[in-house]
């Protein structure tokens, strides 16, 4: 049995507890020693985060290994096109080399509280949505990749990780789940005798009876 904490990160938080520097960590939102986060958000992105008590689980849900798809919001600069979009779906080069495939499509803004501080509508007149899932994690990658079309990202939040959902967490809010591991579905036999494939008793059969005329004493030898 393991307990996983679903928090919505908000804007501007470490994905830590502590810091040396003063910025707000996951302590101004949760108190639950002995937990951990299951991989980061940086600093500048908001949404779901996981936490657990439990190594084992944090390793399954960060390591990339296991390939956890994520899927984001991102609210980008400018009205994205239909070529972008088939371009993110597709895979795009970036410096370390080329994303995997992804799911992108164009979407309405969600309904998620507004950012604080929220983005200047001067600075930026013509914004889209889009939701975009990948299944790797590397550093900034969604970010990388939007700015690599054409279409800078001004805010990214994290939706959902695997069968996790943001869903109605506000910003700062968490929840907490039991998760109970499967049991086996059947027990293990040691494997006998009878059990052994037939060419290797066989062979083990000649093999002693070799052993028993080497070791007999020849007739009318002495004993």
């Amino acid at each position: 049995m393991s307990t996983l904490y679903l928090l919505h990160k908000p804007y501007r938080m470490l994905s830590q507890f502590t810091d040396s520097q003063g910025r707000a960590t996951l302590a101004d939102v949760l108190d639950a020693p002995g937990v951990y986060a299951a991989g980061r958000l940086d600093f500048d992105s908001e949404g779901l985060l996981l936490l657990s008590d439990d190594g084992s689980l944090i390793h399954r849900i960060a390591h990339p290994r296991h390939k956890q798809p994520k899927t984001y919001w991102v609210q980008l600069e400018g009205d994205i096109t239909d070529e972008a979009i088939r371009a993110l779906a597709s895979g795009v080069t970036l410096k370390d080399g080329p994303t995997l495939p992804a799911k992108a499509r164009r979407m309405s803004p969600p309904n998620v509280a507004e950012r604080d501080p929220a983005i200047d509508p001067k600075r930026h007149p013509v914004t889209s949505w889009l939701e975009l899932t990948i299944s790797e994690g590397r550093n900034r990658q969604v970010r990388r990749m939007t700015a690599h079309v054409g279409f800078p990202t001004l805010r990214l939040i994290r939706a959902a990780i695997g069968p996790w959902q943001l869903g109605d967490l506000a910003p700062g809010e968490w929840r907490k789940e039991t998760l109970h591991a499967p049991r086996p579905t059947h027990a293990t036999k040691p494997r006998t005798r009878q059990q052994q494939p037939l060419n290797t008793r066989k062979g083990a059969d000649k093999s002693a009876k070799r052993g028993t005329k080497r070791n007999a004493t020849p007739k009318g030898g002495r004993k």
